[in-house]
């Protein structure tokens, strides 16, 4: 460990610091980091070294400050997951299981690899990678002390710092070093929930004594029948039964959430135009290419700037071509499902009815131009977007193509249409 003038910092900043410095931590098997120990095994390491931005070691079994399903997620996962980036979601949950069956096997060093959605998986690598400055799986650190902790990492992974350094207060000055034992004591200490965890409680909780409360406070009560009457020429006054209404509450505005980041579906028919393969060139640069025959890809995300919706900012839209990883809220945030035609494609969605689907979600049907649009997606009604693109001819590579820039520029146009129809806003989904 470091030494006990050096500040430790929270696993996932330095994790995050030494993934930038191209410095990737090493598992060991005991808290020694000596060559001795390291190893490649994760189901034999019980420890994570790391030599960058400072010599340090936690425990794979600590608690880092990234929650699924309001439960801290351990080092082990989180590293696991790191490792595990780049593979198709199928191959990373029967990863999972067969670490988790090591774990558990005579020498291993225990415990359990937790699986993370596609979702909360996608987010936390597109944090470690520096992509993303925030997340909503990661509970914040608190106070001023976090806030520098955080600042000092990424100076570290920018390479202008070279190691830790001593906590600084907001106002510049530098404050005391945390003892390395006080810091083992807040790394346990029990977080409470947010207001998620509160209002999505397993049983119903009563909330009228505060609107009750609210009533009393703000004047609302209704006049009883009883109440006295000022008489002419005289005033009621507070009195130590009769509280005083202020005139005025000063109001704080709420600090907006996060805005989530709209999903959009492709159909995974062998039939398709559009891919996984070749769905980001197209929506991003405006090139059709053909599908390549095979693709481990499933998840993909891509940035546009919608100025109707946020003219600052661009949306981060998540691609996928099915929804069997999907939580419930998560079809409040698909905005486009790109379909062939066929009705099978809809059949693990939650409304599997094109009418349904279509009245809640916009549809997009590509094809060749010039070739006649499938009778069942005709009918389906205005709630579809027809749209064709020039048939590819081998051996021209894409030249003369620049009719695809328009009919991607027609899309995205009907995207935004639709967004901001359903009250996409620039804080809100």
């Amino acid at each position: 460990m470091a030494e006990g003038s050096t500040v430790l910092l929270d696993p996932l900043l330095i994790l995050r610091s030494s993934i930038a410095s191209n410095n990737p931590p090493v598992p060991t098997t005991s808290p020694d980091a000596s060559a001795g120990n390291a190893t490649d095994n994760l189901a034999l390491a019980t420890h994570l070294h790391f030599s960058s931005p400072s010599h340090q070691t936690y425990e794979l079994a600590a608690p880092t400050r990234f929650v699924s399903s309001s439960t801290p997620v351990d080092l082990r996962s989180i590293y696991f997951a790191w490792q595990k980036k780049d593979v198709a979601i199928p191959d990373y949950i029967a990863s999972a299981q067969q670490l988790n069956e090591e774990l558990a096997a005579p020498g291993g060093a225990g415990g359990r690899v937790q699986n993370l959605v596609f979702v909360e998986r996608l987010d936390l690598i597109t944090w470690l990678e520096g992509a993303s400055d925030e997340s909503e799986y990661i509970t914040p650190l608190e106070g001023d002390e976090g806030r520098a902790a955080a600042a000092g990492a990424a100076l570290v992974a920018s390479g202008a710092a070279g190691g830790a350094a001593a906590v600084a207060s907001a106002g510049g000055r530098t404050g005391k070093t945390i003892d390395p034992r006080l810091q083992e004591i807040y790394n346990g200490e029990r977080r409470m929930g947010d207001r998620n965890t509160v209002l999505r409680g397993i049983k119903p909780t009563d909330f009228s004594h505060v609107r009750k409360s609210a009533e009393a406070f703000l004047g609302r009560t209704r006049a009883r029948p009883s109440a006295p009457t000022a008489a002419a020429g005289t005033s009621l006054r507070p009195t130590s039964s009769t509280p005083s209404i202020p005139p005025s509450i000063p109001s704080h505005p709420k600090k907006p959430s996060r805005r989530p980041d709209p999903i959009i579906l492709l159909s995974p028919s062998a039939s398709s135009l559009l891919r996984m393969s070749n769905i980001k060139p197209f929506l991003e640069s405006g090139s059709y290419q053909p599908p390549a025959p095979t693709s481990t890809t499933t998840i993909l995300h891509i940035s546009r700037l919608l100025p109707s919706i946020d003219a600052t900012r661009p949306l981060r839209f998540i691609l996928v071509d099915s929804p069997d990883q999907f939580k419930p809220d998560y079809w409040d945030r698909v905005v486009a499902v790109f379909t062939t035609g066929q009705t099978w494609q809809f059949k693990s969605y939650k409304w599997s009815s094109p009418a349904d689907l279509f009245g809640r979600v916009l549809g997009v049907y590509l094809g060749w131009r010039g070739e006649e649009v499938p009778d069942s997606v005709r009918g389906w009604g205005r709630g579809v977007v027809n749209v064709g693109v020039d048939k590819w001819i081998e051996g021209r590579k894409g030249e003369g193509r620049w009719r695809d820039r328009e009919v991607v520029e027609t899309v995205w146009g009907q995207i935004e249409g639709w967004m901001k129809g359903r009250g996409w806003g620039a804080n809100t989904g």
